[in-house]
């Protein structure tokens, strides 16, 4: 059986020290020009020391109009550079694997923070987002380029492409969302057609052993299960990828699309032949116990964010105590203080209903 701390080899670069992953959290924490704080950087190394074999920075916004929210790590200019040098060091100090999440909200991204309509792969009312032109997606093609230029420059071990969660890749694979009628909309090729391509620039520009993760969730945002299982076929054979990143919500619950009724979402991922590349799973994995069942159901790597921020330490404590019990929810601010959240992530906790105790 699979033990949590194996040692994880990918395709590129280095081996992961074992099968724990920090998620790729929103956490408020940076400066407002995007560059690196004392906090962020507290925050990130605090989960190097702890034992997370991979170690992943929030979303970080390849844009300066993709921001999504406030005091977001930036990589979308030379001035983000010395910032993210500081975390990849940190990071291979502890003797983990680093990467960066590479993001665009598009229209998710709040204008009042951005200072003009967001956009989007098609107009959109309900969020006031304007269409981009064609020029436009090939300049954020361009634009997660070289800020995966930026971050292999910085140091770190790898990128990951944030294809989840409603934002602006999710948005292209949506065919809810993505109206267009060029190369970029209509058949899912099409609408795959911006990841695709940005995989293929980061493979040309980045050095060979730069790892590339992509981050895929199959429901919401008008995903469809089978097409996001297509592109997980398309990600694999391109021989490009090392990492799937599946945010499933919840890793153990039912597939809620009639045709994969009974059928577990994380089956239906762990399924498909994947060949080298490894398949992180995250979603409500609260408990020692939680991360060795996605390991035995055939996922590699145990994606944890709840159980990352309430613990710093949690793979040193499960290392320790396989029985370990995780603290329960509500905790107090201050305990959120001690586990190396700084005040802007600690207040972003409270919007959460029942995380921080009054």
């Amino acid at each position: 059986m699979a033990s949590l701390f194996d040692s994880v080899p990918l395709s590129r670069g280095p081996a992961l020290p074992n099968r724990f992953m920090l998620s790729p959290l929103t956490n408020h924490q940076s400066n407002a020009d995007g560059t690196l704080s004392d906090g962020e950087h507290h925050w990130l190394e605090m989960r190097a020391t702890g034992g997370f074999g991979l170690v992943m920075t929030c979303a970080s916004h390849v844009q300066r109009v993709g921001q999504g929210f406030p005091g977001q790590l930036g990589c979308f200019g030379d001035h983000h550079l010395s910032g993210l040098t500081q975390i990849a060091d940190t990071i291979r100090a502890a003797g983990k694997v680093s990467y960066v999440q590479l993001h665009h909200a598009g229209n998710r991204s709040p204008k009042d923070l951005i200072g003009e309509a967001p956009v989007c792969p098609s107009d959109d009312a309900e969020t006031g987002a304007r269409a981009l032109t064609h020029a436009e997606v090939e300049q954020l093609i361009a634009d997660f380029v070289a800020a995966a230029v930026r971050c292999d420059k910085a140091g770190f071990d790898g990128v990951e492409l944030h294809g989840a969660h409603g934002y602006i890749l999710c948005q292209f694979l949506s065919p809810e969302i993505n109206k267009r009628t060029d190369e970029f909309g209509g058949s899912l090729e099409n609408r795959a057609r911006v990841l695709m391509r940005i995989v293929d620039g980061v493979r040309e520009h980045c050095r060979p052993d730069l790892q590339l993760a992509v981050r895929l969730s199959p429901e919401r945002f008008g995903m469809k299960v089978d097409e996001i299982r297509e592109v997980f076929s398309w990600l694999v054979a391109s021989n490009k990828i090392d990492l799937i990143d599946m945010s499933l919500w919840d890793v153990f619950k039912e597939a809620h699309e009639p045709e994969h009724a009974g059928k577990q979402l994380l089956e239906l991922f762990t399924s498909i032949p994947r060949g080298a590349v490894k398949l992180a799973v995250a979603g409500k994995i609260a408990t020692p116990q939680d991360a060795q069942k996605v390991i035995d159901l055939g996922a590699d790597i145990a994606a944890l964010g709840r159980g990352a921020i309430l613990h710093h330490d949690f793979p040193n404590k499960t290392k320790a105590d396989p029985n370990f019990t995780p603290r329960s929810l509500p905790v107090a601010a201050e305990v959120l203080r001690s586990e190396g959240l700084s005040e802007p992530f600690v207040n972003y906790m409270k919007v959460w209903a029942g995380f921080v105790s009054e």
